[in-house]
């Protein structure tokens, strides 16, 4: 049987995730006890928020004393994640903790105490007065130079850093993005609630982090469209219930084990992302290729070669009677292609197998375009 690591290839902060399926942190909701309950059912897991400084602690108190929110409430922040890190220590589930805080060095603190065993996650996100008044949560939206303070405090203690906000929300999203891979962060955790697979897909084109999409993410459809716009993960909820996690986490593994890359782009020509230059033929005809290129800083030339030496001596060279002579021009497998199934089935490569090998060739690709921060662009 397919092992977990061959079906996704997810690996976060040394561990395997086996799903890319993750849980959401809702304050007073998601803790340990409840991502145990649903472990059978997820790869990853960001419990919290949890405060952990006097100002954020405090205002938690007073979002409590309002009567209409759930918050963790404790007299010290380091006892109590340590408690629950305890708790998911045996756990299978990559985890990670939701953090609120209004200084650098309240996170640095932390992950001094607790070490490099989780994910620390920056609350970005919540939009409580309370909370942003203290100077978390959406505070870090319009004042970015502080969230970016934040992440590289925390990249000084050499831990793994994901930020988690809602789209929309900064002036710019492409720009708070290349902002935050240039200051450390590793994983980019989305709210896309106002926002559909554009705005995911235009994140995945500035910048090559790990990227969770979130909200209203509850059908294989919605899940898929998600995947194949650019996240690596989707994460829920308030429906993260063990049904719908347990439907969606069957329906990606059969997929993955089926079609060989589960969150395969669509092709560039129908609205996919930078990824699916994988996909793409020769430059020379009118088509989105030539303008995607110009965009990312990619020259025709270079284009060309990087693809041919990429599949050199692999089956992805083969291919004399497709369109361009090679494999690394053809198309992915959902669109009809006579000559490249004849060349599969002469080379005895299933579509899977070729699926995967257009996987690698993506991973070189985006390693070239994002060998330094890429300019601007408007897809």
């Amino acid at each position: 049987m397919m092992n977990a690591f061959e079906r996704f290839g997810l690996l976060i902060n040394d561990r395997i995730v086996r799903t890319p399926i993750a849980i959401a942190s809702m304050a007073g909701i998601v803790d340990a006890e409840y991502v145990l309950k649903r472990a059978d059912h997820v790869g990853m897991a960001f419990i919290g928020g949890y405060s952990i400084d006097q100002s954020t602690m405090n205002a938690a108190k007073g979002v409590t004393k309002e009567g209409n929110r759930k918050e963790f409430l404790y007299d010290n922040p380091v006892e109590e994640l340590k408690k629950q890190m305890a708790l998911l220590e045996r756990s299978p589930v990559v985890s990670g903790l939701n953090l609120r805080g209004s200084a650098p060095e309240s996170y640095a603190a932390i992950a001094r105490s607790l070490g490099e065993s989780v994910i620390y996650e920056i609350d970005a996100h919540c939009r409580q007065p309370a909370m942003v008044a203290a100077g978390c949560g959406e505070h870090y939206l319009k004042k970015p130079a502080d969230l970016l303070a934040v992440v590289r405090a925390l990249k000084s203690e050499g831990v793994t850093v994901s930020v988690k906000f809602r789209a929309g929300v900064a002036a710019d999203d492409r720009q708070l993005t290349r902002k935050l891979w240039e200051s450390g962060a590793d994983i980019l955790h989305i709210d896309l609630m106002d926002f559909g697979s554009a705005k995911l897909r235009q994140i995945r084109n500035s910048c090559p982090l790990i990227l969770i999409a979130n909200n209203s993410i509850n059908t294989f459809e919605r899940m898929r469209e998600m995947l194949s716009h650019g996240a690596d993960i989707v994460s829920l909820a308030r429906k993260s219930d063990e049904r719908t996690l347990s439907g969606l986490d069957a329906a990606i593994s059969r997929y993955a084990s089926e079609e060989g890359w589960y969150n395969s782009p669509k092709q560039l020509c129908r609205g996919g992302d930078i990824r699916a230059l994988a996909f793409c033929c020769m430059p020379v005809k009118d088509c989105p290729l030539i303008p995607t290129l110009s965009r990312i800083g990619l020259p025709k030339e270079d284009y060309i070669r990087l693809k041919l030496d990429t599949v050199k001596g692999t089956p992805l060279e083969e291919g004399k009677q497709t369109c361009f002579g090679s494999l690394a021009w053809c198309c992915k497998t959902s669109s009809p292609c006579m000559f490249r199934d004849m060349t599969l089935k002469q080379l005895n490569i299933s579509k899977k197998e070729y699926m995967r090998m257009k996987r690698e060739l993506s991973e070189t690709i985006m390693s070239r375009v994002f060998h330094v921060i890429p300019s601007d662009e408007s897809s």
